[in-house]
């Protein structure tokens, strides 16, 4: 890619931030990332889940954060996640690098890497949880603030049972 092809892609390109507080403490939310069982039962937006044996977690730095999300619908529609996690400090901080090879639109030149933070901060009993990832193509980002938000509603459905 040469240097004008880069600079337009990267002026097409957003950070998707979401900041959300869940009802519980930031130990519960934070678990809710890092155990496997807790992440099968909630992640993926409506239409999709998350087979338990496809989640495989090592919450370190230099660990991974392995599962695959199928469509309800149409099983054969998988869409493997696979991050490489490079800051971990538990309760408080997740940061990635996620391998979505099989999303479309998703930026990269090589291959569809796209960065993400997770903070988790204390909120009075309950948790503000900061989302940042990207970056995304500008018109793929509402596609995915669309998808997080669905899970978070599966979380809080999660965090109160």
């Amino acid at each position: 890619m040469n240097d004008s092809a880069r600079n337009a892609s990267a002026a097409n390109s957003v950070e998707l931030v979401i900041t959300r507080i869940f009802d519980a403490p930031r130990e519960l939310v934070y678990q809710a990332f890092v155990d496997p069982d807790q992440l099968a039962a909630w992640f993926g937006p409506v239409g999709y889940t998350v087979p338990r044996e496809s989640v495989d977690i090592d919450a370190r730095v230099g660990g991974h954060q392995r599962f695959v999300m199928v469509s309800d619908d149409n099983p054969q529609m998988r869409s493997p996640v696979d991050a490489q996690l490079t800051e971990v400090i538990p309760n408080e901080l997740i940061v990635g690098i996620q391998n979505w090879e099989h999303i479309d639109g998703a930026p990269g030149p090589a291959g569809r890497h796209i960065s993400l933070r997770l903070e988790f901060h204390d909120e009075g009993g309950k948790t503000r949880l900061v989302l940042r990832q990207g970056p995304y193509a500008a018109d793929m980002e509402h596609l995915a603030r669309m998808g997080w938000d669905s899970s978070f509603t599966r979380l809080d459905e999660l965090l109160a049972g």
